[in-house]
């Protein structure tokens, strides 16, 4: 399962956020990969996603495979769209 999705947070995908995003992949045994431009990475792994760079206004795609993966990916889609809870 799969799904484009913008960064809307001010400061992208910096430390805090990447690591809100890490934490809740724990609550979920499927696979989690996040997509920006031509590179793939493990969405589990907090050094893989900061290697992505995502701004503001780019557009990621979070993909999830596994037992759990529909809630994962609504789980994590929600938390991207809610800017990582940042103000």
């Amino acid at each position: 399962m799969e799904k484009k999705v913008v960064i809307i947070n001010e400061k992208g995908l910096h430390v805090r956020s990447v690591g809100e995003f890490v934490s809740k992949t724990k609550d979920f045994k499927s696979k989690v990969e996040i997509q920006f431009n031509d590179k793939i990475v493990n969405g589990k792994s907090v050094m893989m996603v900061m290697t992505l760079g995502a701004k503001l206004g780019d557009e990621i795609i979070v993909r999830t495979e596994g037992e759990d993966a529909e809630p994962a990916l609504n789980a994590l889609v929600e938390l991207v769209e809610n800017g990582f809870g940042e103000e």
